[in-house]
């Protein structure tokens, strides 16, 4: 799965399933924690992560929806995605 970014300890990937009709979301690794997270509405759409990383997601998520959304356009196209600034 495409790396997008990495901040505290956080692992944000994405990747699209042709087969599947998934909403446009990003998954979220933290340790043994996964979580997975739509764009736009941007909210928890499976799993879990500590409460902590899970605003550090959702904070870098809000500050970088456009970039999000641009890369969703890619890989549902088969384009590779981008990297995405880390939440500073």
């Amino acid at each position: 799965m495409p790396e997008l970014c990495r901040f505290e300890g956080i692992i944000i990937r994405m990747f699209y399933e042709r087969e599947s009709r998934h909403l446009s979301h990003f998954h979220a690794g933290y340790g043994s924690y996964e979580a997975s997270f739509g764009i736009e509405p941007l909210e928890l759409i499976a799993g879990s992560l500590p409460m902590r990383q899970r605003r550090l997601v959702e904070a870098w998520a809000e500050l970088h929806a456009e970039e999000l959304k641009s890369n969703w356009e890619r890989a549902i196209v088969g384009k590779s995605t981008s990297h995405i600034d880390p939440l500073r």
